[in-house]
């Protein structure tokens, strides 16, 4: 849990908030219009993801053996860490720079979130996996909004010159207080948390890895309920990892001011802690899948209202409705997997879960960026994600509880 506290900082100021506004204003300066900036966001999202998806498996079926889990962990930690750091150190005015060091940092953030998620088999039983989860995102909107609160603050002084800095100084400053929040606060994972369930390690770890990998798809019947809840996720993860990514570029482009941008996201934290405990809780009561479907529904009424949003009372509504779901609906897709994929196999599979995650993160940023370059609006983009809702709402209905898989 303490990790989801460490690396929620990471989402909300780099992924979420302060770097898109610090992307975009250097896109601006470099004289690159709002909705090609936002399409070169989109694309590069769409690189990275890309990039995972395609390793994500691989190193996960390796990760299985003992003693790797935490080795391949810390290696994507170390590179997100570092290249959040190094963010501030980047000449304001070379976007392009800008976009290529967050790509090493969004690969070290979601790849070390692989092996984190995989942990979830080995620190709790399946009774209380949809609590921990849960309880884990909660805590990560909660610590995530002091960081947040004092980069705000920073920025905010900054602008009105109470800081003898600029702005831009003070946005940096925000990454530097991400990389220190993320890296201290990872600490009690690595004391604490050790791979319990693996494959005992043999000779050439690498061959057999593929050849475990290749079994696996070969026996991809036994796991069709696994594979099946794998498919609904891509669909309805792809609308979610969109709204989250993409969501301050597209308020920047409707016109909402950095500032009035800023204090919704740092809202949007504090109402999205308890809704996120509140769905584990509710999950134990009518079952996760349940819980589930009124994640999407939520999601699909945010995608229909982004459509018509105008003002910045809009985008409040909006935000709210995201909060209500946003942390519910990730903590508890990643419970129900968990309970579904053999213990001692978490890494392989979750490999699986990180590549229908990451390739449905693709079609997301890049079905946004390209309506924007051809519509020139953002939000027409941000309405064509409701399919993909539908579907994924559609495919879970036909994959069975945890307890009637086994």
């Amino acid at each position: 849990m303490y990790y989801d506290w460490a690396n929620s900082a990471y989402s909300i100021i780099i992924t979420t908030a302060v770097f898109p506004i610090f992307y975009k204003a250097a896109a601006t300066n470099a004289g690159v219009s709002p909705s090609d900036s936002t399409a070169y966001l989109g694309y590069t999202i769409a690189i990275f993801t890309f990039i995972l998806a395609i390793i994500g498996p691989i190193l996960g079926t390796i990760a299985d053996y003992r003693g790797y889990k935490k080795k391949f962990f810390t290696f994507f930690f170390a590179l997100g860490v570092s290249a959040t750091a190094l963010l501030a150190f980047i000449p304001s005015d070379s976007w392009l720079l800008l976009l290529i060091v967050y790509t090493f940092a969004a690969l070290g953030s979601t790849g070390a979130n692989v092996f984190y998620d995989a942990f979830l088999v080995d620190v709790t039983n399946e009774e209380k996996m949809d609590r921990v989860s849960a309880r884990g995102y909660g805590l990560g909107y909660i610590g995530s909004t002091i960081p947040f609160l004092l980069a705000i603050a920073i920025i905010l002084l900054a602008q009105k010159e109470i800081l003898p800095i600029s702005a831009n100084i003070a946005s940096k400053i925000a990454f530097i207080i991400t990389a220190v929040w993320w890296g201290l606060f990872s600490i009690p994972l690595f004391k604490n948390v050790h791979q319990r369930y693996y494959i005992e390690r043999e000779p050439n770890p690498i061959v057999n890895s593929f050849k475990r990998l290749g079994t696996t798809f070969k026996e991809i019947k036994k796991y069709r309920a696994l594979f099946l809840f794998l498919l609904a996720y891509f669909f309805y993860i792809d609308g979610v990892g969109t709204v989250i990514s993409m969501s301050t570029a597209y308020g920047t482009d409707l016109g909402i001011s950095a500032t009035s941008l800023l204090i919704v996201l740092f809202v949007t934290q504090i109402v999205a802690a308890p809704f996120a405990m509140l769905y584990g809780r509710l999950a134990q009561k009518f079952t996760g899948k349940k819980m589930l479907y009124v994640g999407i529904f939520v999601y699909i009424i945010v995608c229909v209202y982004a459509f018509f949003l105008k003002t910045t009372l809009d985008f409040w509504i909006l935000a709210m409705l995201v909060a209500t779901s946003q942390g519910g609906i990730q903590a508890l897709s990643r419970s129900y997997f968990a309970k579904l994929v053999p213990k001692q196999n978490a890494n392989e599979f979750f490999g699986f879960y990180n590549i229908f995650g990451k390739f449905a993160s693709i079609m997301g940023p890049l079905l946004v960026g390209v309506t924007a370059q051809i519509t020139g609006k953002s939000n027409t983009g941000v309405f064509s994600l409701v399919i993909l809702f539908i579907i994924g709402f559609i495919i879970l209905t036909r994959v069975p509880e945890p307890s009637e898989a086994k």
